[in-house]
């Protein structure tokens, strides 16, 4: 069964949003006065209320503030989606310290680097996940970086345990008095960048920001009661910010998920009566594909919402099959949220081609490298300003400066163009742009003509060195399960009637699946390496 109603759009005024707190690890013991009835997490079995979660949260901020742990301290955890990140997350930044994420998928040389750069003084940590032993990990982690001082093993009954009893001899006073000198535009997260032009960067995010962007996307897609899946990795924005916050503030409920899982995804969608459901395309891609897909009841879903990418329109046709409230959103680990948002429509154009529109809370342009605004329909780079966006980056002062430029804004990397009803539409990023023949070639734009032809699921294209042109497209191409694969003059007849020549790809190639980086996009430095 799919939902059949379309909320009228109206952005919520500030009285009207969730209460603008000092921290976000403010929100759990509001709720659980609020709200005390109201779910907090779902993990399988488990069903916490918010005054179960803030009690959890307040017995780990004294035993953190037992071991000695003080503002601008670093606090890592190695888990997956699971309840346990949510607790270290909320009682580490109400007591002022710096928390980052670790994912179960890097491997040692990864999970070594970020340890040694961010310098923790405390890590949790789960032993086993899926049917991976990180007991080797753990101890080589500890090894390379001598600023840790305690593993704190979840999963280990005793460890956790033991940890928590060293906390209650902290009073009530003293977590108060401590949460009370919090800064609340200090930082209190670093996010690392996914890293496929160098070594990953550690965004710096405060709380206020957190709180910011949470309540502007709440007037933008205001759901009640807000039940959101998490299966994110908790190393990136989009499950700290887009999901956790976003969804803490108003007072919703996380339905945690340890592994993205098309099938039990859509399975929790009826069972949890999910309302707010969302995805990278990719993920999308695979969830619409499933068997199950057509026979899950959706009618509990307000809004199906993406980020991250582009979705092609035969899946966006797809999504809206079940859900008639589509919207997408365009943000990145710097903004720490979204910055743009569609919202109230069904034009499949606008979804599929454009990322929506700037929102009057925040001062977004599209301008030239000098800064300079350019006109509606030329390319530029998306530039984002406000009180919100990242502080910079964790120890790397000459990449914060090339962050930010002269006049303050922060510099995304990406290109876009103002469309004649005002929506942004991304065309690629800088980095990726290519020059063919001395014309500038925008690989978004090539991948949305791909992905047009009947037999395209998804496309990817990167520029390639060529000796005549300098650079020419190679297209990689993912047909539709159950279609056969388009022939490469096929695809070059297809682009040929909707691209100028220079910036027809030269190069095809056919693949059963992309390289994908954590958060569900496709990892173009990959690509590179397969050109041949």
């Amino acid at each position: 069964m799919a939902a059949t109603f379309r909320r009228p759009h109206r952005p919520r005024p500030d009285s009207e949003r969730p209460p603008a707190l000092r921290l976000i690890s403010d929100y759990p013991r509001h709720w659980a006065k609020a709200r005390p009835d109201r779910e907090a997490v779902v993990f399988e079995q488990s069903r916490w209320t918010y005054a179960e979660l803030a009690d959890r949260i307040d017995a780990c901020a004294k035993a953190l503030l037992a071991h000695g742990i003080r503002p601008g301290d670093r606090v890592a955890t190695l888990s997956p989606p699971h309840p346990d990140y949510y607790v270290t997350f909320l009682a580490s930044v109400s007591i002022g310290a710096i928390w980052l994420g670790m994912n179960p998928r890097y491997q040692i040389r990864e999970l070594e680097y970020v340890a040694s750069d961010a310098g923790p003084r405390l890590v949790f940590a789960r032993t086993t996940i899926g049917n991976r032993d990180y007991r080797e990990e753990i101890a080589a982690v500890r090894a390379a970086c001598p600023s840790i001082e305690r593993v704190v093993l979840l999963d280990d009954g005793h460890g956790y345990a033991d940890f928590l009893a060293g906390g209650v001899a902290v009073s009530d006073e003293a977590l108060g008095a401590a949460r009370a000198a919090v800064d609340p535009r200090a930082a209190c997260l670093i996010v690392y960048t996914s890293g496929t032009t160098g070594k990953s960067k550690g965004a710096l995010i405060h709380q206020a920001g957190l709180i910011k962007v949470a309540r502007v996307q709440y007037a933008i897609w205001p759901v009640e009661p807000a039940r959101v899946i998490n299966n994110l990795p908790i190393n990136h924005i989009g499950c700290i910010g887009d999901i956790t916050c976003d969804t803490l503030v108003p007072g919703g409920t996380l339905v945690f998920q340890e592994q993205f899982d098309p099938g039990a995804m859509l399975e929790l969608v009826e069972r949890e009566r999910i309302t707010f459901f969302g995805h990278v395309p990719t993920a999308l891609q695979l969830i619409v594909s499933h068997p199950r897909f057509d026979q899950t009841d959706f009618s509990s879903v307000q809004i199906l919402i993406w980020e991250g990418a582009a979705a092609p329109v035969e899946l966006v046709e797809r999504l809206g099959t079940k859900c008639i409230e589509l919207a997408n959103a365009y943000g990145m680990t710097e903004t720490v949220g979204s910055v743009t948002f569609t919202f109230d429509t069904d034009s499949t154009d606008v979804l599929a081609n454009s990322v929506g529109w700037p929102v009057p809370e925040y001062d977004i342009r599209i301008a030239a490298a000098d800064g300079t605004p350019v006109a509606a329909g030329d390319p530029g780079e998306v530039q984002v300003h406000g009180d919100f966006v990242t502080l910079g980056y964790w120890n790397l002062p000459d990449a914060t400066a090339d962050l930010f430029t002269p006049d303050g804004w922060i510099r995304t990397g990406d290109l876009a163009e103002e469309r004649p009803d005002g929506a942004y539409r991304l065309i690629g990023r800088l980095k990726e742009m290519f020059k063919s023949g001395g014309y500038n070639v925008y690989p978004r734009e090539v991948e949305q003509v791909l992905e047009s032809h009947p037999d395209v699921a998804m496309a990817a294209v990167i520029g390639v060195p060529d000796p005549l042109y300098q650079e020419v497209g190679h297209a990689f191409v993912l047909p539709h399960a159950g279609r056969p694969a388009p022939s490469g003059e096929s695809l070059e007849r297809h682009c040929r009637s909707q691209l100028a020549n220079y910036k027809v790809p030269k190069r095809f190639t056919i693949t059963a699946e992309f390289p994908m980086l954590p958060i569900g996009k496709v990892d173009k430095q990959a690509l590179r390496l397969m050109a041949p």
